[in-house]
């Protein structure tokens, strides 16, 4: 723990921490185990990926949206075991990384499809949206920007709220979107800050591409995932009686 930062004393890992302490543990603990899932992750998307950029390399929305659609379904599943370890992590769960993931994905890989798809053809659109900006002869307005950086920061909140509902409990979608709106109107601050704190780590990804490519084997999908959960689990806990509701389980 003490690599980048003074080690305290007073630290004990074997009990659970606080504040910045509770995310160094947490980073101590369950690194090796979140950089694994993510690689897994990241092979999950590779084929969205793929299939988005063929579809914008050959300018056709026929070939982007069902391979948007196609390639989510195939990521949902890898995006649940992503969000299902962080959490597990949250709640200092005792499983082995093999038998949690093995769990993970029998539990979730049929519920996650249709959100998986979905996402799926959001990012297919969103790509496809960006690059016409690109190739259009004049600049985009700035009111057209802002519309859409700010339909891809609900799309961001909505996946923050909606995933770990998705591996935490058995719901309706319905349901679920319905949680997603009355935790964003009680935490709203909250809420819009690590949906900007998003919006901001992807911008970055993109706008410096293809160099930032090279961070997504060691950072990649799990950080900023991890990083998210970390900053409103503690609402979500309360909101939902995560933590009550596992330990009674």
């Amino acid at each position: 723990m003490g690599l980048f930062f003074p080690e305290d004393p007073h630290f004990d890992e074997n009990q659970r921490q606080t504040g910045f302490y509770r995310y160094r543990q947490l980073l101590s603990a369950r690194f090796g185990r979140w950089w694994k899932t993510n690689l897994l992750a990241l092979a999950g998307f590779a084929p969205l990926a793929a299939g988005v950029f063929y579809a914008v390399a050959s300018t056709s929305v026929l070939v982007l949206l069902p391979c948007s659609i196609l390639g989510g379904m195939i990521a949902g599943p890898f995006l649940a075991g992503m969000y299902d370890a962080i959490l597990r992590g949250l709640r200092d769960d005792p499983l082995p990384w093999r038998e949690s993931s093995e769990r993970a994905w029998k539990q979730n890989w049929k519920s996650s499809l249709l959100p998986g798809g979905l996402l799926g053809l959001v990012l297919g659109v969103y790509s496809f949206m960006a690059m016409l900006f690109w190739w259009a002869e004049r600049a985009p307005s700035p009111e057209a920007v802002a519309l859409y950086l700010l339909a891809l920061l609900v799309v961001l909140i909505i996946n923050t709220l909606y995933w770990p509902q998705l591996v935490l409990f058995q719901q309706k979608s319905s349901v679920r979107l319905r949680n997603c709106l009355l935790f964003c109107v009680k935490y709203f601050w909250r809420v819009l800050g690590v949906g900007l704190l998003q919006l901001g780590y992807w911008t970055v990804f993109v706008l410096f591409a293809p160099w930032t490519l090279l961070l997504l084997p060691v950072l990649g999908i799990w950080y900023i995932l991890f990083l998210s959960q970390f900053l409103i689990y503690t609402q979500m806990n309360e909101a939902f009686s995560i933590e009550e509701l596992y330990q009674s389980g």
